[in-house]
């Protein structure tokens, strides 16, 4: 029995072959696509359980081809990449992406990360206790993903939502920038905290009166941040 179907995008044949053979030995089904357009295309029409994405192909770069796909279809989605830069993964999970992987990998380690990603994208969270979330001047619906505050309709980006929705699953909770990553991204390296830090500050500016002052998410310093019912 398959554990689910995987798109590997990428144009480096020797890549796909080895992560191909390694998910297979895993008893995942492989589909494969040689560059951005191809993997959009594969992606819209097969409704793979998650994408592998290599950023530097033809005709569309993976982030290009990633923001497309994340437009038409609610997959996850795995970046690859040559370099290990911390602009490049910022941009990447700006733009919606679930976790990122620098080149050369592991094969075991890239298997692993598929696994946590599938995990968390199937299964319910553990914070989630319930469909919606209420309080004054402020409602969050997790299976509609639709979040209104002060009367007004607020647009977030996947892990935007699931960053509020933690923190305001537990009120006055503090949380720190590695105990998000952890919750949020799976991640426990020290070094992404400032992924941690960009998203905070965009969720703020969204969802804030006034982002220089805010209401709803509080910084506690040298700790973390907490989230504050909305008030009146």
């Amino acid at each position: 029995m398959s554990n689910g179907t995987i798109l590997i995008a990428d144009d480096d044949h020797r890549i796909v072959k080895i992560v191909s053979h390694s998910l297979e030995q895993e008893g995942y089904r492989v589909i494969t696509a040689k560059n951005g357009e191809e993997a959009v295309q594969l992606a819209t029409t097969m409704k793979p359980d998650l994408v592998i994405m290599d950023i530097m192909m033809p005709h569309l770069d993976g982030l290009e081809a990633s923001q497309k796909i994340k437009m038409k279809v609610d997959v996850p989605i795995i970046i690859l990449s040559a370099k290990d830069d911390v602009v490049d993964k910022i941009v990447g999970f700006k733009m919606g992406v679930d976790d990122y992987q620098t080149k050369p990998f592991s094969p075991a380690e890239l298997a692993l990360r598929v696994k946590a990603v599938l995990r968390r994208s199937k299964l319910v969270p553990e914070v989630k206790n319930k469909e919606v979330l209420e309080y004054p001047n402020f409602y969050i619906e997790y299976a509609t993903r639709l979040v209104r505050i002060w009367g007004q309709e607020i647009t977030l980006t996947a892990k935007e939502f699931d960053m509020l929705w933690l923190m305001a699953s537990h009120p006055n909770q503090i949380f720190s920038r590695l105990q998000l990553l952890e919750q949020i991204w799976e991640s426990h390296f020290e070094g992404d905290e400032d992924t941690v830090t960009v998203h905070i500050r965009r969720l703020r500016r969204k969802i804030e009166r006034d982002a220089a002052k805010p209401e709803l998410i509080k910084t506690v310093w040298g700790v973390g941040y907490k989230f504050e019912a909305a008030k009146e």
